[in-house]
């Protein structure tokens, strides 16, 4: 049934029969009708941030928790150029992101107004789609279309600009009863035929290895059933990728653990070795390709994933299937059963003969000590102190992020919330907000770097004034790390600007937020300080001092194949195994 409202009431009853609970915004005068209509409704909780970038970070963290699409509402100019950064992020990740801007009227579009500027040219390229609302009929249909395009396919964020005019402007809103958008239908089915071909090389594979990535997480949980059931059922060993890490359980022995330019021996060397890949939900991107001539040569590939423009993009692949993970995963894990099919077990068990001799490198061990925390002792000492608890981990981006990718070990997918694509400082904080306020009775914890943080560290206030009890745990080598460790490998420990001479206390800091301040320099004084951390029911500020010299290892040296990495105790050729080339891919 229609109802006559104006535009800015339009928006709050979209947001509510989408079922959207909490949106992060930061008001300024091109939305002050959107707020003054939330001022007056209780069904939308609005989480007000610091900064634009830091909404639509909280709305990732919520969205990649929760497999619900995140909203964002933000004013025009600034407040939507300031959202780049995060919308860039929610493309290159796929997360499912709505971000409503602010316009001035449209009378004013073009005439260079206060605060104005083309936000639709602005995040064209940033964005899955987007919209300029020019008329008060279309605010209802464009509303729920946003919705659909950001959440169905590969989702991704979805931007929808509304001047001023259009928000006081009084129109009828119904809400549609089935949506069906005429131009987007994106293929969730994968092929029969096709599928049936990858079984069959499956079959007969004799070094088969499963490579999964992000798009099994954001399919939901039942991608994450049938993986699992299929690996069992063939015997397989499987990898996964940054984003791809929970889909299936670490602590089962057929995972390889993380593969690409800092994962596991076993991993990228079972990936260059393999004779039949089965892709996943992941990309080929360059972090895990290496060098893409040497990538996996003698391996025929089959590659899922809902995106066309996915498919041989990077990589050619023998088997391409178009559909969603979990139907094309079903269907496997159906076909497989109903022909009552076997691997080729003998060779089966030399390849994991083969892979055991790889694990038996142990390419993450690292020296520990007794004077100096180590950062890989302190995740391994966070995960042992927090593995039993309803946890999520978010990170920011550098070595910080490696190690807890490497040592955080996850059993379920959605609890792991990353910058993978774009590489994305100061994403965790305001991530960890958004999960936080999804799961207000679990345990959130942003395993940080110190530079990162301090990119966002404004959203501590968003976390005070909200009780949200995040958890930063700050691995603080008072370096850019991941930049200091690439200076000292390419550019002859030339620290150019790396350095953090200027750093904060980060105790005060977290007492002037009102939020408690944990220091810890000791290794000793490290399992008693992070279960005071666990204990506190404030945010919290944990400054983690570890060993500045550290770098992140085992490597793929840009440049090079999989079957060329590096692990610590051959750092000090490392300087000759990067080549020329290679120095241009970091």
């Amino acid at each position: 049934m229609s109802r006559e409202m104006s535009g800015a009431e339009m928006v709050i009853e979209a947001l509510a029969d989408q079922g959207a609970e909490h949106l992060f915004g930061y008001p300024g005068g091109a939305v002050l009708p959107i707020y003054d209509a939330l001022f007056q409704q209780d069904k939308v909780r609005h989480i007000l941030v610091r900064h634009e970038q830091g909404a639509v970070h909280a709305a990732e963290g919520y969205a990649r928790s929760t497999g619900k699409v995140g909203c964002v509402l933000v004013t025009s100019g600034p407040g939507a150029t300031n959202a780049v950064t995060g919308l860039t992020d929610a493309l290159m990740d796929s997360i499912p992101v709505v971000c409503l801007t602010g316009q001035v009227p449209t009378h004013l579009i073009g005439n260079d107004a206060f605060q104005e500027c083309d936000t639709v040219g602005i995040t064209r390229p940033c964005t899955k789609h987007n919209y300029l609302v020019k008329n008060v009929a279309d605010l209802p249909r464009v509303l729920h279309e946003a919705f659909h395009i950001a959440k169905s396919g590969r989702p991704g964020p979805v931007v929808v600009d509304i001047p001023k005019d259009i928000q006081f402007a009084k129109g009828l809103y119904s809400r549609p009863k089935e949506f069906q958008h005429k131009g987007y239908r994106p293929k969730l089915k994968g092929d029969l035929e096709r599928i049936k071909a990858a079984i069959e090389l499956m079959r007969h594979a004799k070094r088969p290895l499963f490579y999964t990535g992000g798009g099994i997480i954001n399919s939901g949980p039942e991608a994450s059933h049938f993986l699992r059931e299929l690996v069992k059922l063939t015997g397989f060993p499987i990898t996964s990728t940054l984003m791809g890490l929970g889909a299936y359980p670490a602590a089962d022995p057929q995972w390889l653990g993380m593969l690409g330019m800092h994962g596991t021996y076993e991993a990228n060397l079972s990936m260059h070795d393999c004779d039949v890949m089965i892709c996943i939900g992941a990309r080929f991107d360059d972090r895990i390709t290496g060098r893409l001539d040497a990538f996996s040569p003698g391996s025929r590939k089959i590659h899922v994933d809902i995106d066309p423009s996915s498919i041989n993009k990077n990589v050619k692949v023998d088997v391409p299937i178009i559909g969603d993970c979990a139907h094309v995963l079903e269907d496997m894990v159906r076909l497989w059963r109903a022909g009552a099919m076997h691997a080729d077990k003998k060779a089966l068990d030399v390849w994991w003969k083969q892979i055991d001799t790889w694990r038996a490198r142990k390419s993450l061990a690292y020296k520990n000590s007794n004077e100096i925390i180590k950062p890989q002792y302190a995740i391994q000492r966070l995960y042992e102190l927090t593995k039993g608890r309803d946890t999520y981990i978010t990170t920011e981006v550098g070595q910080h992020q490696m190690w807890a990718a490497q040592f955080y070990r996850f059993e379920e997918p959605n609890r792991w919330m990353t910058s993978g694509g774009l590489g994305t400082m100061g994403y965790g904080l305001p991530a960890a907000v958004g999960v936080q306020l999804a799961h207000p009775d679990s345990l959130v914890i942003d395993i940080a770097g110190e530079a990162s943080v301090l990119m966002t560290m404004q959203e501590m206030s968003t976390a005070v004034q909200h009780d949200l009890p995040i958890k930063i745990f700050i691995i603080n080598n008072q370096y850019m790390g991941m930049v200091r460790q690439w200076q000292e490998l390419l550019h002859g420990g030339r620290y150019a600007h790396s350095y953090t001479e200027a750093l904060p206390d980060f105790v005060k800091l977290a007492e002037a937020y009102h939020a408690v301040g944990i220091r810890c320099e000791r290794p000793g004084d490290l399992d008693g300080a992070i279960r005071e951390m666990i204990g506190v029911k404030k945010p919290v500020i944990f400054d983690c001092v570890v060993d500045p010299n550290e770098n992140c290892f085992p490597m793929i040296p840009s440049g090079r194949a999989h079957n060329e990495m590096l692990l610590g105790d051959a750092a000090v050729s490392i300087e000759d195994a990067i080549t020329e080339e290679g120095k241009v891919m970091v």
